[in-house]
């Protein structure tokens, strides 16, 4: 889909019209939100880790690993999201 300035400002669906804003774009690179998620795993896995015994003894040690599984691909994600940050900003210094 091609973003035009010839755009309408506003659309009509059914008896309501919608205004549309004229606002600029995010320029959203996404490791502010795999910061979050990263860390969010961590907690997560440091949170289960006192209840590591009961965890075993209902069979359910996985939630553990599968937290810290989580939190090493965020760490993979979060490198990869600042190299293509870094990659953007050279492009754009171009």
């Amino acid at each position: 889909m091609e973003l035009r300035d010839d755009q309408p400002s506003q659309h009509e669906f059914g008896n309501r019209t919608y205004i549309v804003a004229d606002v600029e774009p995010l320029d959203v690179d996404g490791v502010r939100t795999v910061e979050v998620g990263t860390a969010a795993w961590l907690i997560g896995f440091l949170a289960l880790l006192p209840f590591y015994g009961s965890l075993q003894d209902d069979g359910r040690t996985w939630w553990l690993w599968t937290c810290l599984c989580g939190f090493g691909l965020g760490l993979l994600g979060l490198e990869y999201c600042r190299r293509r940050r870094q990659a953007r900003r050279e492009l754009d210094a171009d």
